[in-house]
């Protein structure tokens, strides 16, 4: 995948199925073993294989995940940040919410 602002949501899911896929056997899983294991149904998993299925849920990516032994590779896509100053208060507590202060109505 090179700069995949230039993809579609959808081509993004269909990217990611196909990298699946590959996950999936070089784990020697059949999609069957992955239902099995993950209580997805084998029609989900293998449209999403086959780049059909034009969205998953984030849960069922999760489980898919765990099942082939990459659910730390989340840690990647959104690794914790450090704490920022800009999310401090005043009184030394930290921010829980964005607000933008009220503009007077002309």
């Amino acid at each position: 995948m090179s700069d995949l602002y230039e993809y579609s949501t959808p081509e993004i899911v269909r990217l990611l199925g196909r990298r699946f896929k590959e996950y999936r056997m070089r784990c020697n899983f059949t999609q069957k073993d992955v239902a099995e294991r993950s209580g997805i149904g084998m029609t989900t998993i293998h449209k999403f294989e086959n780049g059909t299925a034009g969205n998953i849920s984030l849960s069922t990516f999760i489980l898919l995940l765990k099942v082939v032994g990459q659910i730390n590779a989340l840690d990647y896509v959104m690794p914790e940040l450090p704490e920022s100053p800009y999310l401090i208060r005043k009184d030394d507590k930290k921010a829980q919410r964005i607000r933008h202060p009220k503009q007077d109505k002309i």
